[in-house]
């Protein structure tokens, strides 16, 4: 027995069969005496549905109107759970994001989670019943309704777990774990039994859609373990935990890949103090958010940057450097290329074993794909390759350091 955390993705929800399935799931924990909260997010295809709703009566919708509007979707879904709950005789009580006490700050649609008044959840907890909270959603000191952007009903969970000190958090979703790679990219992609917090953290920021960056940002930062599983059959999921020293032995955990990335890279720079902050302030000031970054000094003693993002980005980053550009002297040049995609391998054993680089790049080298940029951390090898060739990169990179087999 013990007090269990469960979310529900959108295709968990995403029918009223398959809601009757999670209802009973949850009903089969509650009789074996724990207590259980559950977060859902809105029934698949229902956000989608509510957006083009908005688009239809205008042509730019406010963004403080949206989260009133999609704020809606997973209000739907708690009432139908618990309804579903109530008619299996399961004591069930539904809590929009306010009356579960998450508070936010920040814009409209990507808002943050600042803090989180357990004590409606714990009351109701004690009292027996199962709580279903809204995910993806709570209000500001104003008292308005704001949704945390993508993978909001994630960061939902992990911070409900934090509040009520749950033993466990589980992720249930339409993916039965976090893999070696994507499976339908790579078919010997191996399901893997547990990883860190670090390593996820890294493969989320490179591509791997389990879990988003700030979910797994946000348990590591409160000790959340937790656990992303099937919601379609019982199986044993991946445990996300702190890092622990067996997991060194380890070499590389997985490989990602990012499709539909873009380079830009501006010549010409002056090699002066202030000329790197300025480029890169009118790129946050427009919201964009890059990834590789690579500087150094030419020949001619002009320096250059260059870096990747999205390819839905290039277009404004392109606005948002026009003006710089004019500040940086006759010489400064923007260049910018499309059809990129990222390949990246991470691992905690990076840290204490050499060559990882070499062994990557003779693999790549040995299957006629040429290699671009490149960026590395502690855990992490990324380069960028032909978005043609990603997925040749992924199978190969995947076979040369063995990650179809288990570890012995």
């Amino acid at each position: 027995m013990g007090l269990i955390v469960q979310k529900y993705g959108g295709t968990s929800v995403g029918s009223f069969d398959r809601i009757r399935s999670v209802a009973q799931r949850v009903k089969a924990l509650h009789d074996a005496g724990n207590q259980i909260a559950v977060v859902v997010s809105a029934m698949g295809g229902v956000t989608d549905k509510l957006i083009a709703m908005a688009r239809e009566v205008s042509s730019d919708p406010p963004e403080r109107e949206m989260d009133v509007l999609l704020s809606t979707g997973e209000q739907q879904s708690i009432a139908l759970v618990t309804m579903a709950l109530l008619e299996l005789g399961v004591p069930t009580v539904s809590l929009t994001g306010r009356q579960a006490g998450l508070r936010t700050s920040g814009s409209h649609t990507r808002a943050r989670i600042d803090t989180i008044d357990a004590s409606l959840t714990r009351k109701y907890l004690d009292a027996g019943q199962v709580v279903i909270v809204a995910g993806f959603q709570g209000v500001n000191e104003e008292g308005l309704i704001q949704t945390l952007g993508r993978g909001g009903s994630d960061l939902s969970a992990i911070a409900v777990a934090a509040s009520v000190d749950a033993d466990v958090c589980q992720i249930l979703t339409d993916v039965d774990g976090v893999y070696t790679a994507d499976p339908r990219v790579v078919p010997d992609a191996r399901k893997l039994p547990e990883i860190s917090y670090d390593e996820l953290l890294e493969l989320a920021s490179v591509g791997t859609k389990v879990m988003q960056s700030r979910s797994v940002e946000f348990a590591k930062k409160f000790g959340v373990k937790f656990e992303v599983r099937s919601s379609l059959n019982n199986n044993p999921g991946t445990i996300v935990t702190e890092e622990h020293g067996s997991m060194e032995s380890v070499v590389i955990r997985g490989v990602s890949i990012e499709r539909s990335q873009a380079r830009v890279t501006i010549i010409g720079i002056p090699d002066e103090p202030g000329m790197s902050a300025r480029i890169l302030s009118a790129l946050a000031e427009a919201e964009i958010n890059i990834d590789m970054i690579i500087s150094n000094i030419a020949h001619d003693g002009f320096a250059r940057h260059s870096f990747t993002m999205h390819t839905n980005d290039l277009g404004r980053a392109q606005a948002a450097l026009k003006p710089v550009l004019n500040t940086l002297g006759s010489a400064a040049q923007l260049e910018s290329e499309a059809g990129i995609g990222k390949l990246s391998v991470v691992g905690i054993g990076m840290r204490s074993h050499s060559g990882v680089a070499a062994q990557m790049f003779t693999a790549l080298g040995a299957a006629g794909i040429n290699i671009g940029m490149i960026s590395t951390s502690e855990i992490k090898i990324s380069v960028t390759v032909d978005e043609t060739r990603i997925e040749d990169a992924a199978r190969v990179v995947h076979a040369a350091f063995d990650l179809d087999k288990a570890p012995s």
